[in-house]
């Protein structure tokens, strides 16, 4: 090949990868970003962390240097996370809350959201891994980052009917689809089950899209339960997002309806059991299959078949079981939280009595 051509060729690269970094980082500042709270994480091109911080009411976007290609291979095995993450900010286990878990897609670093301490003197934390597996802080003093607030989040004091905080549930999942950011929570809006697209760079948020399922389990059409946690998905050939509620409907609902002010009306495609609550869930091919595996707080975790998923009646009459097939994976045991590290691996954050463990597994 001819060398100039080589050279020519390398620095073209090299500019699309800067202008495509650039991109992603565009509109961030460098200094201190502040987080009241720090939930519901996702991972965006070249590094790039969103955070969900529900008492805030905004999403921070965080330039993490996180861009290095991992070796392929690799496995991640931390004993009492929870323990180590409390020695490393000088306090006790006790005194932890791990409330996420994502893995960099790129680097395969592990990153953990947690609050340190209890109440009026809480602080928001992002723990995450080197390449050795040891803990260390992503400081947020001088960091490039963004944030963009949401207009219409639940009161500060607003609670439910158990006096449960609605502001803490502002935010209850994220991700990033195709350079939006899909934000899952309530807002103070008549249908308060909301699901937001923010493109990004950010951009003003609009109020976000209100949505009504049906709930099987409890024989009624429900506009005011959030999503619990989803996942975007491919189904007929559009961008959907499968989303999972508390007892325990799993409902699509497509990309495109998500406008401001809509009120949309998901569809119901399975009840997988009530006295549950979903926790996480991560999509994956397998033996040429696709499935879904989602953690719960009672029923353990699902693989669930996520072929045509189009073909499914929508329930809409009371039903304790019904729809998408699915298995309970008997010796996953305590999973709180999960992610793909590869096309062949997820990594686990369980509860072992309790010691919080990360782990790694094959893929069921």
């Amino acid at each position: 090949m001819n060398v100039s051509r080589l050279m020519r060729t390398a620095v073209v690269a090299c500019g699309t990868a800067a202008v495509a970094l650039a991109a992603n980082t565009a509109g961030m500042q460098a200094g201190k970003a502040t987080l009241k709270s720090a939930g519901q994480m996702a991972f965006g091109p070249n590094g790039v962390l969103f955070v969900g911080d529900s008492l805030g009411a905004s999403i921070v976007a965080l330039d993490s240097g996180d861009t290095a290609k991992a070796k392929p291979g690799g496995t991640i095995e931390i004993k009492a996370l929870n323990e180590k993450i409390a020695a490393a900010l000088g306090t006790t286990a006790d005194q932890i809350t791990i409330n996420d878990m994502v893995v960099n897609p790129t680097s395969k670093r592990v990153y953990v959201s947690v609050t340190r301490g209890r109440g009026a003197d809480a602080v928001a934390v992002i723990m995450r891994t080197d390449a050795s597996g040891k803990l260390t802080e992503l400081s947020l003093d001088n960091i490039k980052h963004a944030t963009v607030a949401i207009p219409n989040a639940p009161a500060e004091n607003a609670t439910d009917a158990r006096a449960a905080s609605r502001r803490l549930e502002a935010i209850t999942d994220l991700a990033y689809v195709d350079g939006k950011v899909i934000v899952a929570g309530l807002s103070n809006e008549e249908f308060s089950s909301t699901l937001r697209s923010i493109p990004y760079p950010f951009q003003a948020v609009d109020k976000g899209a209100g949505i009504e399922i049906y709930h099987g389990a409890h024989g009624r059409f429900e506009t005011n339960a959030p999503v619990r946690t989803f996942v975007p998905y491919d189904i007929a050939g559009q961008k959907h997002i499968l989303a999972a509620y508390t007892c325990t409907p799993l409902v699509r609902i497509p990309v495109s309806e998500l406008k401001a002010g809509a009120k949309v009306k998901g569809t119901t495609i399975a009840e997988l059991g009530n006295r549950n609550r979903p926790l996480d869930m991560i999509a994956y091919s397998k033996d040429k299959g696709q499935y879904i595996l989602m953690a719960n707080s009672s029923r353990g975790v699902m693989k669930l078949k996520a072929e045509g998923l189009e073909k499914y009646e929508p329930i809409v009459a009371k039903t304790e079981g019904q729809g998408v097939p699915f298995e309970t994976i008997a010796d996953l045991k305590g999973v709180q939280q999960l992610d793909k590290l590869d096309d062949t691996h997820a990594v686990l954050l369980t509860d072992a009595g309790g010691s919080l463990d990360l782990r790694t597994i094959a893929l069921p």
